[in-house]
């Protein structure tokens, strides 16, 4: 099953929806630290209602701390960003994929990037517009990944 992993993300109610988007699709997330907030924070909480206890959830205290875990666990790790040339939609999705996604402000690290087996965006028609909230994008590409292993 693919799982979720949020580096360093910022605004409390984006990590809540993926949340509650996790516990709906059973999907393993990944919160990579430093956090915005705390993990107790009320609009957290707020946005992921009562379905945190059905959360898969991990925190990992650093990025390098999320990479041995995921060596452990091997998958290819996935990263989504604005300034990728390749669209979430050419790639064909594996079951122990990592859908890697950076905090709101400033994308994915360039070290992250670097870690990363592809890097891929999700093409937008508005050049005026820079990306997609956080909570939707996960959802896009999570539901994409469903998508391909489900029918494929």
């Amino acid at each position: 099953m693919p799982q979720i992993v949020l580096v360093e993300p910022e605004i409390p109610p984006n990590t809540g929806n993926i949340a509650r988007t996790c516990a709906a699709t059973g999907t393993p997330l990944h919160l990579v630290e430093p956090l915005g907030f705390e993990i107790n924070d009320r609009q957290l909480k707020r946005a992921g209602l009562d379905y945190w206890p059905h959360v898969p959830l991990v925190q990992h205290s650093s990025w390098g701390d999320f990479l041995k875990h995921q060596q452990r666990h091997g998958g290819r790790l996935l990263g989504f960003s604005r300034h990728a040339k390749r669209s979430y939609l050419e790639l064909e999705y594996q079951a122990d994929d990592w859908l890697i996604f950076g905090c709101e402000t400033r994308g994915l690290a360039p070290e992250v990037q670097g870690n990363c087996d592809d890097l891929l965006l999700i093409p937008m028609s508005c050049s005026a517009v820079r990306s997609l909230n956080l909570s939707v994008a996960a959802a896009v590409v999570l539901f994409e990944t469903r998508r391909q292993l489900i029918t494929g």
